[in-house]
């Protein structure tokens, strides 16, 4: 405990945290707000912390090595963060990431055969478990709040269409969504734009979603959804599209992602990539997020993809940020999932519960309180592909939300027989 002591000691400098040892003994680090108390049921848990912290501090909550008795899991975890500088943190927390760095390569390989069991680790979990958290259309990606008033079915259809107007969307263009999910953006394009849409993913479950989805909305003709690696397409499109699969990428393939997008691109084509950025720098994978939750995923820098976009002779039209959208996406999401706590309890465990609140409460955190954001970055071969200004997407949206409000959102649920 002496080590731990001395490092909270020097580590906290914004905040107050109590601990609470095995013994009983109470000590106080730090000062002002926000204040956490911390009492310690497993005396080996503080020496896991000295060594690996991120993997610690998850395993810790999920396995009740500590439980919280003031402030909550978002306080503690925006304690922890907030002491984080800029990139980088004390010597606890830089040590393991330069060890890590040295794994990096392999942590984010991801040949076909590993990309399948590492998608399906994390998303062949039942759509019902999904839907305790998420919105109508199940989309499980940042959305686009226009206010902060804006609920998560609106600001996950502004998303929609906030994309759609960026694709510069004709009836009858082809798309390509690369990481279609439970296939809600490719039916959104099919529905409102007019599409002819084909949607690829490497997890069984949500494809069987995403055709009966089609099925019953009456667009399998102008659908088609495939269990398939984008590296294994050939086809040329009008559009391709990959929301919140690009992390799943792993830095190693980003100039053969790039390469393929190009590829796939007609002479005139324009592409959206959506995905989740760092804008502190190239980095690792937290551990226990790596373990967990997303294995072989990284959330790049953008100066880790832009060289490989230029290597591909791809223009870049458009970047956009969108800084704290996903910050109110995941604090919607856990409320959603929390309310629903005794269902997945009951379903579940306690364990694999706890092990969910903790990853939605620190995607929240990290994204209101670190370097991470989510980009929306635009390419095409063609200079000419786009408007020369923006205007354009700002009309298109309006438009589509407008037609939106009139008719209804659809939800993917619609689609889908009773089970």
């Amino acid at each position: 405990m002496l080590l731990f002591r001395r490092l909270l000691r020097r580590y906290l400098k914004e905040g107050t945290l109590a601990v609470i040892d095995p013994g009983g003994h109470r000590e106080q680090y730090g000062r002002g707000e926000p204040r956490v108390t911390i009492r310690i049921r497993d005396a080996s848990w503080p020496h896991r912390v000295l060594w690996k912290p991120a993997l610690a501090i998850g395993e810790g909550y999920m396995d009740g090595a500590y439980t919280i008795e003031e402030g909550g899991l978002q306080a503690l975890l925006q304690l922890c963060l907030r002491n984080k500088r800029w990139g980088r943190g004390p010597w606890i927390y830089c040590l393991p990431a330069m060890v890590e760095r040295f794994g990096k390569r392999f942590f984010e390989l991801n040949p076909m055969p590993r990309a399948r069991g590492n998608v399906a680790h994390h998303y062949e979990l039942s759509a019902d478990f999904f839907d305790t958290f998420l919105d109508g259309q199940r989309q499980y990606s940042c959305a686009y709040f226009a206010t902060p008033e804006d609920d998560l079915e609106t600001a996950q259809q502004q998303k929609l269409s906030h994309i759609a107007a960026k694709l510069c969307l004709k009836p009858g263009m082809t798309v390509l969504d690369v990481g279609c999910g439970w296939g809600g953006l490719g039916l959104y394009l099919a529905r409102r734009c007019g599409a002819r849409v084909t949607g690829v993913t490497l997890a069984q479950g949500q494809l069987e979603v995403a055709r009966r989805a089609a099925a019953e909305a009456g667009l399998s003709g102008q659908v088609e959804f495939r269990l398939q690696d984008y590296r294994q397409i050939e086809e040329q499109y009008d559009r391709v599209v990959s929301v919140g699969m690009f992390e799943h990428v792993g830095s190693n393939h980003y100039r053969t992602f790039f390469r393929r997008v190009r590829a796939c691109l007609k002479p005139r084509g324009i592409a959206l990539v959506h995905a989740i950025g760092r804008a502190d720098g190239p980095g690792v994978t937290n551990a226990w997020t790596r373990k967990y939750i997303f294995p072989g995923g990284y959330c790049p820098a953008l100066s880790e993809l832009i060289p490989r976009v230029e290597q591909e002779k791809l223009f870049m039209t458009d970047l956009e940020i969108l800084r704290l959208h996903y910050a109110e996406t995941t604090r919607l999401w856990l409320a959603r999932f929390s309310a629903r706590r005794d269902e997945i309890v009951r379903s579940m465990d306690e364990r694999f519960y706890r092990m969910w609140e903790f990853y939605l409460a620190s995607a929240e955190a990290s994204f209101r309180w670190t370097g991470l954001m989510v980009f929306q970055l635009q390419l095409a071969r063609d200079i000419e592909a786009v408007p020369l200004t923006r205007d354009y997407i700002a009309t298109a949206e309006r438009s589509l939300n407008a037609v939106a409000s009139n008719r209804g959102v659809n939800s993917v649920r619609d689609f889908q027989q009773p089970r």
